[in-house]
């Protein structure tokens, strides 16, 4: 039997959810599911419906691509990861943000 990438999804999940350093329990209230349903979907391969999938991979801030081609896995993961937190900022947010690597960069001349 082929394992689909899809049996990676809990590992996945469960790695991010520690990654941003978030319980099983807050997850869930986070996203409005039970704390068992999340361990069902971490621990036991239950597969979560697109609704709840969405709004793991948002929460979480994984690109959709770790899901659905694992096998492309590339060395810019923290850029990519650096990426989709900016996706998250408002405008405010974002001039902090740029003035800040603005900063770190110039620092490195």
């Amino acid at each position: 039997m082929e394992h689909t990438h899809l049996d990676r999804l809990g590992s996945t999940l469960k790695t991010a959810r520690k990654a941003k350093g978030l319980t099983r329990e807050q997850l869930a209230e986070i996203i409005n599911i039970t704390p068992r349903y999340l361990m069902s979907i971490e621990n036991e391969n239950k597969k979560p419906s697109y609704d709840v999938l969405f709004r793991l991979i948002r929460e979480l801030g994984i690109s959709a691509d770790t899901i659905f081609y694992p096998e492309k896995q590339q060395a810019d993961t923290k850029v990519e990861y650096l990426i989709r937190l900016l996706y998250l900022c408002n405008e405010r947010e974002l001039k902090i943000a740029t003035a800040t690597v603005q900063a770190l960069v110039d620092n490195k001349q």
